[in-house]
Formats: C-alpha cells, sequence, structure tokens
C-alpha cells in the first residue's frame, strides 16, 4: 500500500501532470483538499472509490482515513492544490506515515505562480531587470513569519516578489514595499489563475490597494510586484544571440558538442 501525495495545480483540471492523473485513476482512495481541489480532477477516479474531502478534517481524521485504507490493502491519492514543496502542510504528514512505516511517493504540480504569469504573459525573470523570485506571505492564523523573513528585507533585493496567502493585507503590503520598490512599481494580483472565474488586476503600488478594494477580492489571490511586470526594454538574453558561444551552437560555425 503506497500513498501517492499529487500536486493537482493551480485550478483548472488540466494542468495537472500525466503521473498526477494515472495516479489518481489507479488510487481506490481519494483524499482532497474540497475547497482549493476542482470537482473535474475527481473525474479520474475509478469506479467505486472511496473519495474523501478532508477540508473538514484535523490531521489525526486524514490520518485515520489513510490508516484504514492501509489496512485494507488501498492506495491513496492525496490531493493538495498548487505544488506540494510549498505552503501544502504535507511536511507534517509525510513525518506521521514515516513514524508508521508507511510508504509514500510525491508527485509535483503546477504552483499558482506559475499559473499566474503564464496568464499575465510575463516572464518573472528578465535580463538586467531581475534574476530572482521570491516565494514568500505574510503571517497569518495557520502560521507565523520566521523573524528575518520579512517583505522589507525581500524587497531590498529588487526581486520579483511572488506574496501569496496576503491579499487580505494588503495595505500592509504596500506599506512595506514602497520604500524599496517606489510608488511607481509594476503590480498584478491575480485571483484564481486558471479557474473559470480567474480575475487579474493589474496597477501599481501606488493604486493597488484601491483596486483590490474596489474588486473586494479577499482571499485566494497571488500578489505579484516588481519591475519585470511591466518592462518592455530589457536586453535580449544572450541565450539566443549569434555572437554567444554555446555547447550546442558554437560561435565558430564548428559542429555542436554530443
Amino acid at each position: 500500500m503506497t500513498v501517492h501525495f499529487i500536486g493537482a495545480g493551480p485550478g483548472a483540471a488540466d494542468l495537472i501532470t500525466v503521473r498526477g492523473r494515472t495516479l489518481i485513476e489507479q488510487c481506490p482512495v481519494c483524499l482532497y483538499a474540497g475547497s482549493l481541489i476542482p470537482k473535474a480532477v475527481l473525474g479520474w477516479c475509478p469506479p467505486g472509490a472511496r473519495i474523501v474531502d478532508t477540508a473538514p478534517l484535523d490531521l489525526d481524521g486524514i490520518m485515520a482515513e489513510i490508516a484504514a485504507a492501509e489496512a485494507r490493502g488501498d492506495d491513496v491519492a492525496r490531493l493538495h492544490s498548487g505544488d506540494l514543496s510549498i505552503w501544502s502542510a504535507v511536511g507534517e504528514q509525510m513525518r506521521r506515515l514515516d513514524a508508521a512505516g508507511i510508504a509514500y511517493t510525491v508527485t509535483p504540480g503546477v504552483p499558482a505562480f506559475s499559473a499566474a504569469a503564464a496568464l499575465l504573459r510575463r516572464e518573472l525573470t528578465l535580463p538586467e531587470v531581475a534574476q530572482s523570485v521570491v516565494l514568500t506571505r505574510t503571517s497569518g492564523r495557520a502560521s507565523s513569519m520566521p523573524p528575518r523573513e520579512t517583505l522589507p528585507a525581500f524587497a531590498a533585493t529588487g526581486a520579483t516578489l511572488a506574496i501569496h496567502l496576503s491579499i487580505h493585507v494588503i495595505d500592509k503590503v504596500v506599506a512595506e514595499l514602497t520604500p524599496a520598490y517606489g510608488t511607481d512599481c509594476p503590480v498584478a494580483v491575480v485571483f484564481r489563475a486558471s479557474w473559470p472565474d480567474e480575475r487579474v488586476l493589474v496597477g501599481t503600488l501606488g493604486d493597488i490597494a484601491v483596486k483590490v478594494a474596489e474588486a473586494g477580492l479577499e482571499r485566494t489571490a497571488l500578489i505579484l510586484v516588481g519591475p519585470a511586470l511591466a518592462a518592455e526594454d530589457f536586453r535580449e538574453s544572450a541565450l539566443y544571440s549569434r555572437g554567444y558561444d554555446r555547447r550546442f551552437r558554437p560561435r565558430d560555425g564548428g559542429e555542436p558538442v554530443a
């Protein structure tokens, strides 16, 4: 028996990986986060599968479902939204499975910030504009932030920031980022990227808080901040430059190296 942790992607059912879908089709038990996983994904469960919405369950309840599946010898598809590597609460589940000696696998998914960038049709790293993307959040009820991980500290780098789980404190976000980026810095707020009701607000640190308030966005929105969101006159990457010597495209016209 194996528990398969699966990143189900940002929302659209067809943005799950082929591996993830295959595992869902093979598992007689599916545990999913009901408020974040589209119902279309559950259509891939095999006939007669036990499908459990874990939204009302605590960690003990989730582990009890897994233990019952183990007793039956049933593999479990454990679905989380986005990608499992960030803010998925999968770490404590894996720790308990390790302690119980229950086998598990981890299948990555498309993260929300990637879906948001695709919707905006923007590359978040541009030559000589931004070469780093910081994935962060503000403190919340479920988890506080370590003292050194602050928005002003990240803003000082000038990187593109992808700020999760913080739309409800947009005023605080703006206040802490403005000293480093300035009021004219581009901002995009993306609500439920890839879902049918997705929305995009584009502005600057000077006006985005007002736009968010007018739109009534209070949850499930990602805040992207940084010059790369609006840059148009950036230098072209050397990657495809005719004069750039690459292993597979030698500058001297010689044969590519295998």
